[in-house]
């Protein structure tokens, strides 16, 4: 065999082995979004009820005095980002999107004066502002699928005793998340949340606005609130982060499908250059064979 016919060779074997990888984190990836999108399912109804027990409440009371329901909270000029990324890779555009997310929202809110204060989840966004010597204030990695709950709520007591310090140096004035939306396998997009202050509708300007139901709360509103918005806070955190992590599957998926498609284009490629390589020795071999037994004919000799 040729030394041209030994680098094809080699060449499709690396590309045999990486397919093989790549398919098996595909399947991998395929076989966890089931069940990433029914921690999904299992949050959401909680998140929307308590926000629309929230809603209630402020709808149907005037004396309600919540810190995170100030509209103008403008004390220190610090505002907290959330931003959720991956912990592994090989997961295609997913965490780029969450960090250019994040970074659009950070120069927005530089032009308004404000300062960003960045508090990451995952390896990949961890590693973007370190390397860019711009250390986040709190960074969460790495984790695991089944802790992300318990996460939550860690990052939810984190943030609102920050969003609640005295402390200028300490306080945060207001709270966004970003991170990614799970729609469907094949639809999942990146969305800026605010979650401090709060808003008593958390819909679309053009949608219509709910009418909430009248709630008999006791002892009084203030202390039903004191009870409920650590709750919100802390579903809507978790429920972000499940979301966020079925995308990370669900784009996986999508990344190491191209990526298995590319090692058999590449497997193809290698073969038939391998093909042609052999076809061209066997040529040349032929084409000598031939000359010398003209040369032997041309001079007279014969074999015995």
């Amino acid at each position: 065999m040729g030394a041209q016919q030994r680098v094809y060779k080699q060449r499709i074997k690396s590309a045999q082995g990486m397919k093989k990888i790549f398919k098996a984190q595909e399947m991998i990836a395929a076989a966890r979004i089931s069940k990433a999108h029914a921690r999904v399912r299992a949050t959401t109804p909680y998140a929307e009820a308590i926000t629309a027990a929230i809603g209630s409440v402020a709808t149907h009371s005037d004396e309600i005095d919540h810190p995170f329901l100030q509209a103008d909270r403008s004390l220190s000029g610090r505002v907290g980002i959330l931003l959720i990324t991956s912990d592994r890779g090989m997961a295609g555009a997913y965490s780029p999107n969450a960090i250019r997310g994040a970074e659009q929202l950070a120069n927005l809110l530089r032009d308004q004066g404000k300062t960003p204060v960045m508090y990451v989840v995952g390896r990949k966004g961890d590693s973007y502002y370190r390397f860019r010597n711009r250390e986040p204030h709190r960074s969460w990695t790495p984790y695991k699928e089944a802790e992300l709950p318990e996460m939550g709520r860690e990052i939810a007591k984190v943030v609102t005793e920050d969003l609640l310090a005295e402390d200028l140096e300490q306080h945060i004035d207001e709270l966004y998340v970003v991170g990614t939306r799970f729609e469907s396998r094949f639809q999942q997009y990146t969305k800026s949340v605010r979650l401090v202050p709060m808003g008593v509708v958390d819909a679309d300007p053009d949608e219509v606005r709910p009418s909430y139901p009248l709630y008999a709360f006791t002892p009084d509103a203030d202390t039903v609130m004191e009870e409920l918005i650590p709750r919100y806070v802390e579903a809507r955190i978790i429920n972000i982060l499940l979301q966020s992590m079925a995308s990370e599957h669900a784009s996986r998926q999508r990344a190491m499908k191209t990526a298995t498609d590319n090692a058999e284009t590449q497997i193809n490629k290698f073969t038939r250059l391998a093909n042609s390589a052999r076809q061209a020795e066997i040529t040349q071999e032929i084409t000598e064979i031939v000359g010398g037994a003209d040369a032997l004919s041309g001079s007279g000799r014969s074999e015995r």
